[in-house]
């Protein structure tokens, strides 16, 4: 990767809203995600994210997800288990005419059903879009 590929990546990381010392979370890592992002994560926090299997609370859930993983609401509701008070859910998914490639309005009709919002999407990397999603206000 080139010095500026690599600014531009550390800078998407930043975008996300990523800070040093914040704990994040990654599911649904398999060997299609996009390696600079997830480095460029873990060097503005700080520290490796935790996976599964870890059940620390955290500030932010990094959620890669295609087409044929199962149920997104099930996955969603999931998500927030290890997720702290105000912390928020990106999943990542990767972009049209992409292997696994999930219809935004998939996501729109999930999150609301598994407590979540729909805030922002962005384009992260060639291959992943990012959307993030927030826990409903609690009445």
């Amino acid at each position: 990767m080139s010095e500026a590929d690599a600014g531009t990546v550390a800078k998407v990381a930043g975008n996300l809203g990523f800070k040093d010392g914040d704990l994040v979370q990654e599911l649904g890592y398999d060997d299609d995600v996009d390696y600079d992002l997830r480095d460029s994560i873990e060097e503005l926090i700080g520290s490796e994210m935790f996976d599964e299997d870890d059940h620390d609370v955290v500030d932010a859930v990094i959620f890669w997800w295609r087409e044929n993983d199962g149920d997104l609401v099930d996955a969603l509701m999931d998500s927030l288990t290890s997720l702290d008070e105000g912390g928020v859910v990106w999943i990542l998914t990767p972009k049209q005419g992409r292997d696994g490639y999930v219809p935004p309005s998939d996501i729109q009709e999930a999150a609301p059903t598994a407590g979540l919002h729909v805030t922002t999407t962005a384009g992260v990397s060639t291959d992943w879009a990012a959307t993030r999603l927030v826990p409903r206000k609690r009445q």
